[in-house]
C-alpha cells in the first residue's frame, strides 16, 4: 500500500491533553497526553480512514498526496529560547 501525506492541526486543550484534526482527511480526530502520542494515534486513525476509503471503492480526497511524490515539503516545529 502506498504512503500518503496527511496534514495535521494539533492544539493543546485546557484539560492538558492534545487534539489532532485534519483538513486534508475529514473525520480524523485523535487525542493524546503528549504531542508524540497524539501524532501516533492520528497516524493509526488516518490509516484506518484511508483503508476504509479504498475498501469501499471511494476516491481519496484530492488533497491527499502520495508520499512518493513529495520531495522537499517538510514542516518541522522549531523552539527558540530567548
Amino acid at each position: 500500500m502506498p504512503e500518503y501525506i496527511v496534514s495535521l492541526k494539533i492544539e493543546k486543550l485546557d484539560e492538558g491533553v492534545y487534539l489532532a484534526t485534519s483538513d486534508t482527511l475529514q473525520g480524523l480526530v485523535a487525542q493524546g497526553r503528549t504531542i508524540a502520542e497524539t501524532m501516533e494515534i492520528a497516524q493509526d486513525v488516518a490509516r484506518k480512514l484511508i483503508e476504509s476509503y479504498i475498501e469501499h471503492g471511494d476516491s481519496l480526497p484530492p488533497e491527499m498526496t502520495p508520499a512518493a511524490n513529495i520531495i522537499n515539503n517538510i514542516k518541522i516545529p522549531v523552539a527558540v529560547t530567548g
